[in-house]
């Protein structure tokens, strides 16, 4: 604690009843005296006197407030006036209270105590703030690990749809596949079925986040293109040759080993189709997905499949199949709920009936440049490129040889 006045007496009055309190004082005769202290050794309280030669008190209390510091320094002037002007010109210099001369006692302590705890508030407050700013910095060391991490794990579910583009000669196939965040519950995928036959997927995990795209990277492994053997959908004939099960028996088989052999609450909807590209005949199961959409020669559209139930959620579950042929021309749209249930401003829902107009819009544009233009389009429907949930897709597109 610091007392400046050019009153010796008057020093030693305040002086002795401040130490007498338990505190500790340094004394200064003027203003310029009482800045050597204030840079050597910052008081946390100053009581200076107004009216002091050279320097007073109020241009003490401007350079006390310009000087850097840690914390916040308590200031009180001691002063004869008492005037309107005279308490407003104190306060516009910085001082945070007044004491009029002769001091007495017993107001002197009663303001020394709501300065301190003013101090004792403000010490308080900073210490918290930097707790907090040090948790902070804590948490942005975390998130910036996290994110790389997560930039890491997109990288490495987005390998996971090997080939977004394939050409059979009698048929194309494109993917589209676009996480919401760094990663999300959506795959799709291809894998060959013998020369002629294909077999398309597309899933869509539950929730959103690390669990369901580490659930996608699982399920990716039971459709391998690359390991038959370990492909569900896949049945060995003879020594390196593969053929199909049917559709619907695949997704049985997954909804078993979903809720038998894995503790989890995830469960996701899929399509699992079975392409015969000698004569664009399709086998399809559908397990909750929302309806593929067929895109006959003349730009009609029909909607395939019975719905069904989602894998993984009741035992007893069946799955139905249903066939129809492609023909020259036409193609089928295999797409997740990402795209139907993409709303605008207004929250209007894109649905079927929307998904039919753009389809038609891009009857003419095909291949991966189809699903940039059908993604554009989402864009432009819901106002942001930003989606809710995520976008995937499987294009078809049967062009057999005349």
């Amino acid at each position: 604690m610091l007392v400046v006045d050019d009153s010796p007496a008057q020093r030693r009055i305040v002086s002795a009843a401040l130490s007498r309190w338990g505190f500790d004082v340094l004394e200064a005769h003027d203003g310029a005296a009482a800045m050597a202290i204030c840079t050597s050794t910052p008081p946390d309280l100053v009581i200076s006197d107004w009216v002091m030669p050279g320097m007073n008190g109020l241009d003490f209390c401007r350079m006390f407030r310009d000087m850097p510091r840690e914390n916040y320094g308590y200031f009180i002037l001691l002063t004869s006036k008492s005037g309107k002007e005279d308490i407003a010109c104190g306060l516009d210099a910085g001082a945070d209270d007044f004491l009029t001369k002769p001091v007495n006692s017993s107001e002197l302590r009663a303001r020394i105590a709501a300065g301190d705890r003013i101090l004792r508030m403000e010490r308080e407050l900073t210490e918290k703030n930097r707790l907090i700013a040090s948790t902070l910095q804590e948490l942005q060391v975390l998130y910036e690990s996290l994110n790389s991490d997560l930039v890491e794990a997109r990288k490495l579910q987005q390998s996971l749809v090997h080939d977004r583009f394939r050409d059979f000669g009698v048929a194309q196939v494109s993917l589209l596949l676009r996480s919401s965040g760094h990663v999300g519950g959506d795959l799709v995928g291809m894998f060959p079925v013998g020369e002629n036959r294909i077999g398309l997927y597309a899933i869509d995990v539950s929730g959103h986040g690390i669990s369901s795209a580490l659930m996608t990277a699982r399920l990716a492994g039971y459709l391998s293109a690359f390991a038959p053997e370990q492909n569900l959908a896949l049945y060995e004939v003879d020594a390196g040759r593969f053929d199909m099960r049917p559709p619907a028996e695949t997704i049985a088989a997954l909804n078993k080993l979903i809720l038998d052999e894995m503790d989890t609450e995830l469960y996701f909807t899929m399509i699992l189709a079975d392409v015969d590209l000698s004569c664009g005949k399709v086998d399809l199961a559908q397990a909750g997905h929302p309806h593929p959409a067929i895109q006959r020669r003349d730009g009609t559209i029909e909607w395939a499949g019975h719905g069904g139930l989602p894998v993984g959620l009741l035992p007893a579950a069946t799955f139905e199949q249903v066939s129809f042929d492609l023909g020259p021309g036409e193609r089928l749209l295999i797409h997740s709920d990402g795209i139907v249930e993409c709303a605008d401003i207004k929250g209007q829902l894109l649905d079927n009936e929307g998904l039919s107009g753009i389809l038609s819009e891009l009857r003419d544009i095909h291949g991966p440049a189809c699903l940039e233009a059908l993604t554009w389009n989402l864009s432009t429907f819901s106002g942001s490129d930003d989606f809710a949930d995520d976008v995937s897709a499987i294009l078809l597109e049967f062009n057999p040889h005349p």
